[in-house]
């Protein structure tokens, strides 16, 4: 039976690791081997290049075994410890002069007679090879101080007892960088984890559920700090990222089969108001719009919740596929809710829903948290059950005063920008009600599968016929001249303008342009335009007024951040100016854009940045100008900033992900997905001893630890 240390071990119970190391380690979080491990290395440096002493040049990086000649302080325009070294076998051979400035300590550690591993850039310094400040180790066994003492009594120098060799840490391999240590030397801290896995367990099980039993979980431990070859620790972390992939999918897996378990309406037993309106239309919907209304229509049709997401660009027309949607629910009796994450964007629905209503009998209600519009009450005990409704509404949905009754189709607008918790509370509004949850920020299809393997999925990928077309360029803020000239233009012929900037005011540490000062400078610069102020420390009837006027045509410029990134929807406006956008995120930049070109005229984003090629930030305005197509720029936003960066963990659900690379990987998701259901499959309830820690993972989750 293996006795090796084990993951709850106590680092200040180990004899390697002294008291002051402990302390540090325990001020880090570092208390036990398990912490300790999970610790995973920054990068890693090969340090196995070598070569022989005389054929070592300039500014080369080698690794090599010398045999220390002579060694002593010496004193030059400052004061070091040099050792001069060369081959063992060669003592009249070529020299390398190894310098240790500012580090003491040296002197105490090295002695003449003695076998190191150096690693570190050769220098020629007056005619001399050296190394300044090397990464060293000691590779003489325990019994050399003996033996070099024998030697300097007369003795003849013995050879070391064979199959005693040092194994380096340090140098001669592929050495684990990790993250440092507050008052512990980085040398210190690779001992100690080196030593950790001298002596941990090789029989030590795999945390969780193992997803490769092939591959023993010590053995990619080990790979993953002190890799024999690259390969190795890629490996390892392949290993661990589809353990973590796993745990996802197996999350998404599960609620997937109970929410086709779960009992739901029927909430399209009729149609007619959807044909109406669709009839009323003075334009076809696109081929994309039918199939997805097809889509949702069969579910809405099954006596089972329905939890489809509705994808689509900005401008493809997910709302008007979200009302008819609405009308089904309504001509079956039902309530249909929309939640929007703002006032604007709620308003604004409920307008355009009132308009096209209008020739209609359904009546449409707004709820926000300063005012309502009642043209449609709420049901409630006065009010029949079966009484059509369509309830638009912010936040305020969310609590009992203004929570629907009778709901039968609930519709998450932006559904991202709503918490876990927010869009459950929204939902249990009803007796477990369809629902359809919309986003314009186009996912790549791993992240779709990974943050919505629970539902089906409804895809909008064609662009009405009617949008306007939009030109997009880079200019230097230093050519404002003709951008100026170009806006006077616009604005003569009747035409509004968006500028966009990323700060609401000033700042003394970023240097960006704020919309405050941007207000005072457009002002000087167009006197006589009507010039307005939108942003998100401005009341809820403030920022209504401005949009009112902006809609009217009674404001020229409209001077905002980034508040007017959802939902705003005007016709007129043909051109946005986005200030300092190399600071945006790509996905971002993408949905500003769409505030435009939803018209029938010609439109003009105008990217404003002094990034220059091969800059950060440039390349994604490169792509921004190349292409419309929202899929098109997801992807490459995923692979620029990479999946870390593109998640909203905080929003999604996901947490901490240790091995982001899997979220990239759509053949460790499949994998994953297809474990995840094959399990399921065979064992429902989760009732089998292997299935253990399934059972609490999914028990942890329903009992509020985490939500997929």
């Amino acid at each position: 039976m293996n006795t090796g240390l084990q993951p709850d071990t106590a680092l200040n119970q180990l004899g390697f690791v002294s008291r002051r190391e402990a302390q540090a380690l325990e001020a880090a979080g570092i208390r036990t081997v398990g912490q300790l491990l999970r610790r995973l290395p920054r990068r890693y440096e090969d340090r196995r290049s070598s070569a022989p002493l005389h054929m070592l040049q300039n500014d080369e990086t080698v690794c090599v075994r010398v045999h220390v000649y002579s060694c002593g302080w010496r004193f030059s325009y400052r004061r070091y410890f040099e050792a001069s070294v060369g081959e063992e076998n060669d003592p009249h051979g070529t020299r390398l002069y190894l310098r240790w400035f500012n580090m003491p300590y040296v002197a105490k550690l090295l002695a003449t007679g003695m076998n190191l591993s150096i690693y570190g850039k050769v220098k020629l310094y007056g005619g001399k090879l050296t190394m300044a400040n090397p990464d060293f180790e000691i590779m003489d066994d325990e019994d050399a101080g003996r033996r070099l003492v024998e030697a300097a009594m007369g003795g003849t120098l013995m050879p070391p007892v064979e199959g005693k060799g040092i194994t380096p840490v340090h140098t001669g391999r592929i050495v684990p960088i990790y993250k440092g240590v507050g008052g512990l030397a980085a040398r210190s801290y690779r001992h100690i984890v080196w030593q950790v896995l001298q002596q941990l367990n090789r029989e030590l099980p795999a945390p969780g559920y193992d997803v490769a039993p092939a591959y023993p979980y010590w053995q990619a431990v080990r790979d993953v700090h002190f890799p024999a070859e690259q390969e190795h620790h890629q490996k390892a972390r392949l290993r661990f990222a589809l353990a973590e992939c796993f745990e996802q999918q197996f999350r998404v897996a599960w609620r997937r089969m109970r929410v086709q378990g779960t009992p739901g309406q029927v909430t399209a037993s009729c149609t007619a108001y959807m044909e109406e309106l669709l009839q009323s239309l003075p334009f076809r919907l696109t081929n994309a719009q039918l199939r997805c209304i097809d889509e949702i229509r069969h579910d809405m049709a099954c006596p089972r919740q329905m939890n489809r997401l509705l994808q689509g660009d900005v401008g493809s027309g997910k709302t008007l596929v979200a009302l008819c949607a609405m009308l089904m629910a309504v001509g079956s009796g039902k309530v249909a809710a929309m939640l929007a994450p703002t006032q604007i964007l709620a308003e604004q629905h409920y307008r355009n829903f009132c308009k096209l209503l209008a020739h209609t009998d359904v009546n449409v209600s707004l709820r926000t948290s300063d005012h309502s519009d009642d043209s449609g009450l709420i049901p409630d005990a006065g009010v029949a059950d079966d009484s059509p409704r369509i309830i638009v509404g912010t936040h305020a949905l969310l609590y009992k005063k203004h929570r629907p009754h009778n709901l039968g189709l609930a519709v998450i607008d932006e559904q991202h920008k709503f918490g876990v918790e927010q869009r459950e509370r929204f939902i249990a509004s009803g007796e477990n009600p369809d629902v359809l949850v919309m986003t314009a920020t186009p996912i790549p299809r791993t992240l779709t599968l990974t943050l919505y393997g629970d539902l089906e999925v409804s895809i909008i990928d064609e662009m009405p016929a009617n949008r306007g077309e939009i030109l997009t360029v880079l200019r230097n803020p230093a050519n404002m001249k003709r951008i100026i000239a170009f806006m006077t233009e616009q604005m003569d012929a009747g035409r509004q303008i968006y500028i966009v900037s990323p700060l609401v005011e000033e700042s003394d540490t970023r240097r960006q342009a704020s919309a405050t000062s941007e207000l005072t400078r457009w002002q000087e610069i167009f006197p006589q335009r009507r010039i307005g102020l939108l942003h998100g420390r401005l009341g809820a009837d403030e920022k209504e007024a401005v949009m009112l006027d902006f809609r009217q045509g009674d404001t020229d410029i409209l001077v905002a951040t980034t508040v007017v990134e959802v939902g705003v929807d005007v016709p007129n406006a043909n051109i946005m100016i986005i200030n300092d956008a190399d600071t945006f995120g790509l996905s971002q930049l993408h949905q500003l854009r769409g505030r435009i070109g939803r018209g029938e005229h010609k439109s003009y984003c105008i990217l404003l940045s002094k990034a220059k090629n091969g800059e950060s930030g440039r390349e994604k305005l490169d792509v921004l100008c190349r292409t419309l197509n929202g899929f098109e720029i997801a992807e490459e936003d995923f692979r620029l900033r990479g999946p870390g960066d593109v998640l909203g963990t905080a929003q999604s659900g996901l947490g901490a992900i240790e091995f982001p690379e899997w979220l990239a990987d759509m053949r460790l998701i499949h994998r994953a997905n297809r474990d995840a259901r094959a399990i399921l499959q065979t064992d429902p309830a989760l009732t089998m001893p292997e299935h253990a820690y399934l059972r609490q993972l999914v028990r942890y989750d329903e009992d509020g630890g985490v939500t997929c």
